[in-house]
């Protein structure tokens, strides 16, 4: 079946498209990736989105505005990447996420009480679909929170049946703007998937972008292949100092995102650097070595047994200085990329989502891993929308 994977992560860099040919289900599912291409947004959405993110105040009316733009951008994507190539016959488009609250326990009167998570993503997935004339499911997070779980990160079962290895342990390290693991034991053990473990290990990308646009007036989003980074020495005393947030020590399962990684804490870790008198290159190593520490760290803390292989994707699959580092700081394991056995590095998050929605439209599985977001039980991911007019 072809599907569309669409998607937009924490960098905003613009839209991931995927189109996909998908067969199977679970452990016989295969996907070939037709067609893959990232549509950047208009750079006034773009800024809208990032301030949004950041906490900038907005009307609902204004909110309601930028989810329709989202939603136009996503649809456009999405007629583009078929041209030449077969309709699909579904999409999965887990837009644009702008708020993201973990589940926690709140104290009250009588006691203490779990409030669940929330999550907004925008894009309304209903818009898509009649703007493309195809089925779209999208929503994917809120049916795993309303089970009580963090409705991240949700990519672990596709990552189980796409990449596990027999023998091996693997783990598949996402570095979008947030970085995200799988951990994935050799699927010929017994019982392998209840053994995956997944969360949020920290920082990717974002903070290294923050800072480069920073340090460049805006004139540069971020450091290509690690250049600028690798001329720098990272302040390892800084490095032990933040790793002691609490975020790092919190055993999963976990998510985060900009509403913790942001701005203001990239400000804060700048005014501790100050009594080093780092350089630039100094500083912005320092900064990449947080998202490399604050992976390796979690595995250290939160995987029991020896890996074997670290594959990596996303956008800081690219950052050639943060590969050789996370080499430094990870000796035994093997550190390759999801183009190594066969899945792109940059667009496997959309396909994961357009996996996603072919196992909740067509095949009634469930998209989620328990164990891995904290949900009380696995659910169903994804709202169904369909197309009630064809076109604009």
């Amino acid at each position: 079946m072809y599907c569309i994977g669409l998607m937009s992560g924490t960098s905003v860099d613009g839209i991931d498209a995927a189109l996909v040919d998908i067969t199977g289900t679970e452990l016989d599912l295969k996907i070939n990736l037709i067609a893959g291409k990232t549509y950047p947004y208009p750079q006034e959405i773009r800024q809208q989105i990032i301030e949004v993110c950041s906490g900038k105040p907005i009307s609902v009316e204004e909110l309601s505005q930028l989810d329709d733009a989202i939603a136009h951008c996503f649809a456009q994507a999405a007629k583009i990447i078929q041209n030449g190539y077969p309709r699909a016959e579904l999409i999965g488009s887990h837009g644009q996420t702008v708020f993201h609250r973990p589940p926690f326990v709140s104290k009250r009167d009588k006691g203490k009480e779990t409030q669940l998570g929330y999550s907004l993503q925008i894009g309304r997935g209903e818009v898509i679909a009649n703007l493309t004339g195809i089925p779209t499911v999208s929503n994917f997070r809120v049916a795993d929170i309303a089970a009580g779980g963090q409705g991240a990160p949700l990519v672990s079962k596709v990552d189980a049946y796409l990449l596990s290895h027999p023998t091996h342990h693997r783990c598949i390290q996402n570095i979008g703007g947030i970085g995200n693991v799988t951990y994935l034991p050799p699927h010929q053990q017994a019982n392998w998937v209840q053994k995956i473990r997944g969360w949020d290990t920290g920082p990717g990308n974002v903070l290294i972008d923050l800072a480069i646009q920073k340090m460049t007036n805006g004139q540069q989003t971020y450091d290509k292949n690690g250049q600028w980074a690798a001329q720098g020495t990272p302040c390892q005393p800084l490095i032990q100092k933040w790793l002691e947030q609490e975020f790092f020590q919190q055993p999963p399962p976990k998510s985060t995102g900009r509403e913790l990684f942001s701005p203001t804490y990239l400000e804060q870790c700048w005014q501790e650097a100050q009594p080093y008198r780092l350089t630039n290159e100094d500083w912005l190593a320092t900064v990449t070595e947080l998202t490399v520490a604050s992976i390796a760290h979690s595995y250290e803390q939160f995987i029991k047994n020896s890996i074997n292989e670290i594959l990596l994707c996303g956008g800081g699959s690219r950052n050639q200085y943060l590969a050789q580092r996370l080499q430094q700081y990870l000796p035994k394991s093997q550190i390759m990329t999801t183009n190594d056995v066969g899945i792109n590095i940059d667009f496997k998050e959309s396909i994961a989502f357009g996996v996603l929605a072919y196992w909740r439209f067509v095949c009634g599985i469930f998209g989620n891993l328990p164990q891995v977001t904290g949900a009380k039980k696995s659910m169903l991911l994804g709202d169904i929308h369909l197309p009630v007019c064809v076109g604009e």
